[in-house]
């Protein structure tokens, strides 16, 4: 007796089979630059993000080719979002709570502050206050991730992604800089290993470079240095969700709005991972590789939106927005110095 092969699998695998040849070539693309920028970083000891950007770039040829063009798209937007989601794994209550309230009243009060300079500064530049907003955000919480995070929220246009490219290009070079001079001053001014902590952690950009300068002066200060990091990072999900609010506010007084607020679901997963991960409801094994995926999903969307966009694009911006960036850097690290001298 012949077996009949249901109707509906095969309507599946035709599916899967068209979802495949239609993002595939794409993705592999990003993922294939992403892998190129691993090495690059590794053998010149460079940002392996600004890496990515730079090696999308170059091949932006590929970002208009009909077969590449989905799957780039795809790792720019739907890969990006898994990554953040799955940062929340890297984060747990304990964290949090392990350095007491002062450290958690600085992370809030210098995220949201950074975040009004910027918009403050931006307008005064002359930029929109999107503009302010992401680069205020992605120099207050997490660097590139978070400027890539609170781009998915705002309008899609192309002015937003040429935007995004020079702020992931920007926080990210300044925050190679910082890695490497920070520790100097933080030694210039006889900070104590917690002091130094709570600055490198405090006024970093990105993760990794906050790992380098921390352990570069001691295991101690690495350690503390990183928690006050992922402290600020567990500010993406509030601030993101507030930006996706505003936007959202702004469209119904404009009238072109549906009425609803939504929330992200890539926050939605942070929040959820995040809790799990604290509750120790996940293997450890299963944590460590899932937040170590969710660097590789971040880098693989880096590398997606440098193909997406003309060098150009970027080569017209000017010199002002590199002077907002610059100061909002210093603000921040003002605020956490000063904050420190208080104590």
């Amino acid at each position: 007796m012949m077996m009949e092969v249901p109707v509906n699998s095969s309507f599946t695998l035709a599916k899967i089979a068209e979802i495949k040849s239609r993002y595939f070539p794409g993705i592999c693309v990003a993922a294939t630059i992403g892998i190129a920028a691993c090495f690059l970083a590794d053998r010149y000891s460079a940002p392996t993000m600004l890496m990515a950007l730079l090696l999308g770039l170059s091949f932006n040829f590929l970002g208009e080719e009909s077969r590449c063009q989905p799957g780039i798209e795809f790792s720019a937007k739907t890969l990006l979002r898994i990554g953040v989601a799955l940062l929340g794994l890297r984060i747990t209550f304990n964290d949090v709570l392990t350095l007491g309230w002062k450290p958690l009243v600085l992370v809030c009060t210098s995220v949201i502050l950074t975040i009004g300079f910027g918009v403050l500064m931006a307008r005064w530049l002359g930029f929109s206050k999107r503009f302010g907003v992401l680069t205020g955000g992605s120099v207050a919480i997490c660097g590139a991730s978070a400027a890539m995070a609170i781009s998915s929220v705002m309008p899609q246009n192309e002015e937003t992604k040429r935007n995004t490219l020079f702020t992931v290009i920007s926080v990210t070079t300044l925050s190679t800089i910082a890695m490497i001079f920070y520790p100097m001053i933080a030694k210039s001014l006889l900070m104590s290993p917690q002091e130094a902590g709570i600055f490198l952690g405090g006024t970093i950009h990105d993760v990794a470079q906050v790992v380098g300068a921390g352990y570069s002066v001691s295991d101690e200060v690495g350690d503390l240095s990183t928690f006050v990091k992922l402290l600020r990072v567990a500010m993406l999900v509030p601030i993101v969700l507030a930006i996706g609010m505003a936007f959202r506010y702004s469209s119904e007084n404009s009238g072109n709005s549906t009425g609803r607020i939504p929330i992200p679901g890539f926050l939605i997963g942070f929040v959820a991972l995040f809790a799990a991960n604290s509750l120790e409801l996940i293997p450890l094994v299963i944590a460590d590789f899932f937040a170590d995926s969710s660097s590789a999903l971040l880098l693989t969307a880096v590398a997606a939106l440098g193909v997406n966009t003309s060098l150009k694009e970027i080569v017209t911006v000017g010199w002002q927005p590199v002077v907002l960036v610059v100061c909002e850097t210093l603000f921040i690290a003002t605020l956490v110095v000063g904050f420190i001298s208080l104590q």
